[in-house]
C-alpha cells in the first residue's frame, strides 16, 4: 500500500503549565504588549470545527482587534491550525494568559497542556469570490472547486461560509460536470492510497435503511475468494448504527493506516473506521454541516461517496441504491436519475461502477443498533437457522456482483460462488481472522448482552403489516441510546406482508438507562412506525438484481 499526502507529526514538547486561576487584573494590557500565551485544552467537542478561546480581558485579544467568530491562526511547536475564535468571560474556562482550543484542534496540534502558543489573524480564504459566485447561481470551473475544497480542507471557512456553500450547491443544483469537479477536488484534498494491484473492490450503500449491515458479510466473502477489499466505513451521525459502530462490537476499528495496510495485505480485507485515514477530509467537514440541515442533494452525495472511494484506492465499486416509501430514494425514476449521475462521474474518474437498485421498503435484518446488528451478522456467517434471510440474501447478491469484477468469474456466476463461500464456512473463518487481526472483543451472538431495560410494542389490531417506516424505527432506536450505547436498539419480530393479531409484539426496544427507555416509549406512543392493513395493500418491491 502506497500513501500519498502523508500526515506529519511533530515532536511533543515538555508541558509548561500556567495557573488556571491567574487573575485577569494581573495580565499586562495595552496595544502592542507582548504576552506569552500557553495552550489549554478545553474539553468541548465542536465536531469537525477547530475552535479557539480567548478571555475577553486578554491583552492579545484587545491589542490585535479580534472579533468573536473571526478566523484565527494558532501556532504551537512548529504546527499551525486555523480556527474560529470564541470569546469567554469565565477565567475558569480560559485565563487571561491562556489560549484555549477545542478537542479536535488540540489533537491536531499534538502538544501537551501548557505548551507555549501564539495566535494571529488568519488570512481570508482566497476562494471566497468563487463562493459568492456560486451563491449567485453561477456555474463554477474546475479551478474554482479546487480552490473552495482546498480552503474547506484547511478549515479556512467558518460554519456560516460552509453552510452558504452547501445551501448554494443544493439550491442551484450542480450540473454533472460540476459534480465531477467537486468529486475530483475532494479526492485530491487529502491522503490517497495506492494498493498496487487491480481490482481493489468496495461496496457502498447510500444509506437510510436501518439494520443494513451487508458490508460486514460482503467483505469476508469477497476476501475469502482472494479479492482485495479494504473497507473503511463511517460511524453513525443520525442513524442508530454505522458499519464501524457495529464492527466495533466485535473488534477494534480505530487503527493506524499502517496497521490496516498490514491486515489487508495478509487477510485481503478489513472493516475499520475511516476517520483516522485522512481520506477526502473536506467531505468530513461538509458532512458536519449537511447533516444538521438534513441536506443530501444528489450532487453532494455523489461527490462525497466517490471521492472517498477514489482516495481509498478503490478501482471497482458496487453501489447499493435502496428504493422505498421511507428510503432516501422514493421512486424508480429518481433512482435511475441518480444512477446515471453516479455512472457519469465514476467514468470521469476511472472508477468501474456497478449500481444495484434494491428493496428499501423496510429495515434489513432483525436488529437495529450495534449489538443487535452484530448478532444478525454473526448468525448469517454461522449459517444459524435464526439468521435473518433478507440480510443473507441481499449480502449474497451484492457479494456476487463484486465477485464478477474478477476476470475469472463469468457474469451471472457470482451469486453461486458467494453462496458456496458462505455455506462452506470460509466466510466465517475469514471474518474471524480479520476480527482477530484488528483486535477481537468478547461477544456471544447466541446470548448478546442487550440493554438491561426493555419493553414490547404491540399490534393495536388484527391485520397484515403493509408499512414499516424506516425513519421512525431508526428514530426509536436512536432515542433508546443507539449507537452510543452499543446494546440499545430495536429488535424486530415481524416484517412486511406478515399477519399479526391484536396484542402480538411487533418489536422490542432495549435501553440501558431509564431516561432513554422513557424517551423511546414516548416516540413509540407517537408512532410505532408500523402500519396494518390488508394483503393487497403491501407496497410493491423495487429491486433490480
Amino acid at each position: 500500500m502506497i500513501m500519498t499526502h502523508p500526515e506529519k507529526s511533530g515532536p511533543t514538547a515538555s508541558p509548561q503549565s500556567a495557573p488556571a486561576d491567574t487573575p485577569c487584573s494581573d495580565a499586562p494590557t495595552g496595544a502592542g504588549t507582548a504576552l506569552k500565551l500557553v495552550l489549554r485544552r478545553v474539553a468541548i467537542d465542536t465536531y469537525r470545527e477547530n475552535v479557539a478561546y480567548l478571555h475577553r480581558d486578554c491583552a492579545v485579544y484587545r491589542a490585535e482587534g479580534f472579533q468573536a467568530l473571526s478566523k484565527v491562526e494558532v501556532r504551537a511547536n512548529g504546527k499551525r491550525i486555523l480556527a474560529t475564535l470564541n470569546v469567554v468571560d469565565d477565567e475558569h474556562i480560559v485565563a487571561c494568559a491562556e489560549l484555549g482550543v477545542s478537542e479536535d484542534a488540540f489533537d491536531l496540534l499534538g502538544v501537551a497542556d501548557g505548551h507555549p502558543a501564539s495566535i494571529s489573524q488568519a488570512e481570508p480564504a482566497s476562494s471566497i469570490p468563487a463562493l459568492h459566485r456560486k451563491i449567485s447561481g453561477e456555474r463554477l470551473s474546475q479551478e474554482d472547486f479546487r480552490a473552495i475544497v482546498h480552503d474547506i480542507a484547511e478549515h479556512r471557512y467558518s460554519k456560516i461560509e460552509l453552510t452558504a456553500f452547501v445551501v448554494a450547491c443544493n439550491q442551484n443544483e450542480l450540473d454533472r460536470e460540476e459534480v465531477y469537479y467537486l468529486t475530483d477536488a475532494m479526492a485530491a484534498s487529502g491522503r490517497r492510497l495506492d494498493w498496487r494491484e487491480r481490482p481493489v473492490v468496495d461496496k457502498h450503500c447510500i444509506g437510510g435503511i436501518p439494520g443494513n449491515r451487508t458490508s460486514m458479510l460482503v467483505v469476508p466473502i469477497v476476501a475469502a475468494h482472494g479479492m482485495l477489499c479494504p473497507k473503511t466505513s463511517s460511524r453513525a451521525i443520525t442513524s442508530p448504527a454505522g458499519t464501524a459502530d457495529t464492527m466495533e462490537v466485535l473488534a477494534n476499528v480505530e487503527l493506524p493506516m499502517e496497521t490496516l495496510g498490514e491486515i489487508v495485505r495478509e487477510h485481503r480485507g478489513c472493516v475499520a473506521w475511516g476517520g483516522t485515514s485522512h481520506l477526502s477530509p473536506a467531505d468530513d467537514v461538509l458532512i458536519s454541516v449537511e447533516r444538521p440541515l438534513s441536506i443530501d442533494s444528489p450532487g453532494q452525495m455523489v461527490a462525497s461517496i466517490l471521492s472517498k472511494k477514489i482516495a481509498a484506492g478503490s478501482t471497482h465499486l458496487v453501489l447499493d441504491i435502496p428504493v422505498g416509501p421511507t428510503a432516501k430514494v422514493r421512486s424508480m425514476p429518481e433512482a435511475q436519475r441518480l444512477r446515471r449521475l453516479f455512472e457519469y462521474v465514476a467514468g470521469r474518474i476511472n472508477l468501474t461502477l456497478d449500481v444495484v437498485i434494491t428493496d428499501g421498503r423496510q429495515p434489513i435484518g432483525n436488529g437495529i443498533g450495534p449489538v443487535l446488528e452484530a448478532r444478525d451478522v454473526m448468525r448469517v456467517l454461522e449459517n444459524d437457522p435464526a439468521a435473518p434471510n433478507d440480510l443473507r440474501q441481499k449480502a449474497l447478491r451484492l457479494a456476487g456482483r463484486m465477485l464478477e469484477f474478477d476476470p475469472d468469474v463469468r457474469g451471472g456466476e457470482g451469486f453461486a460462488i458467494a453462496r458456496d463461500i458462505l455455506d462452506s464456512g470460509r466466510a466465517l473463518a475469514k471474518m474471524e481472522a480479520i476480527i482477530d487481526a484488528q483486535g477481537a472483543k468478547p461477544f456471544r451472538q447466541d446470548q448478546p448482552h442487550c440493554g438491561g431495560l426493555s419493553f414490547d410494542v404491540l399490534a393495536e389490531a388484527d391485520g397484515v403489516i403493509i408499512g414499516i417506516d424506516n425513519l421512525q424505527v431508526a428514530r426509536i432506536a436512536r432515542v433508546a441510546g443507539a449507537p452510543k450505547v452499543q446494546d440499545a436498539g430495536v429488535d424486530l419480530f415481524h416484517k412486511l406482508g406478515e399477519r399479526v393479531a391484536k396484542g402480538q409484539p411487533l418489536f422490542r426496544v432495549y435501553a440501558e438507562f431509564p431516561s432513554d427507555l422513557e424517551f423511546a416509549r414516548q416516540a413509540c406512543a407517537r408512532s410505532s412506525g408500523y402500519t396494518l392493513g390488508t394483503a393487497d395493500e403491501v407496497p410493491l418491491r423495487y429491486v433490480e438484481f
